[in-house]
């Protein structure tokens, strides 16, 4: 799990915490607060970590002990890229609420950031419309869901 806060200085680096996401469980928890490596990396803005992580099948809806996800994080934390790159992953939930019943938006709200809350509005209200799933339509994920704006 902490090798998802190691220092990336080259491809070849990152070559090996790739090796050492698949060689374990990328979405096993801590056993005291019950965080995944994709959480810690949200926290700590390393948009590489997140990246990687996603692409060894990383579960963006998992929840820590107080119900939180790693959207939750990257909203509390200020981290907007990494706030979209988590909207544009097709089972990305933006409407789960953790023990205090907070939202992903509400967090972002409350923190300060009405960048971020401003995507997630948006998303919610625009991005998926009938079908509940993000689509290249969408801009306010661009541009990890590969659509181009010109």
């Amino acid at each position: 799990m902490l090798a998802a806060l190691a220092a990336v200085e080259s491809p070849e680096d990152m070559r090996v915490v790739e090796q050492l996401f698949t060689k374990g469980d990328v979405n096993a928890k801590a056993s005291q607060a019950g965080q995944t490596a994709l959480m810690l990396a949200v926290s700590h803005g390393r948009m590489d970590m997140v990246q990687a992580l996603l692409a060894q099948g990383a579960e963006v809806n998992l929840q820590d002990d107080e119900g939180s996800t790693a959207l939750m994080c990257a909203s509390e934390h200020g981290h907007a890229e990494i706030v979209r790159l988590l909207l544009a992953q097709p089972d990305c939930d933006a409407t789960l609420t953790d023990s205090d019943e907070s939202t992903a938006l509400s967090i972002a709200l409350e923190a300060g950031h009405h960048d971020i809350a401003v995507l997630l509005y948006a998303h919610a209200n625009f991005c998926k419309g009938q079908t509940g799933v993000c689509d290249s339509s969408c801009v306010q994920c661009f541009p990890y869901n590969d659509k181009q704006v010109t």
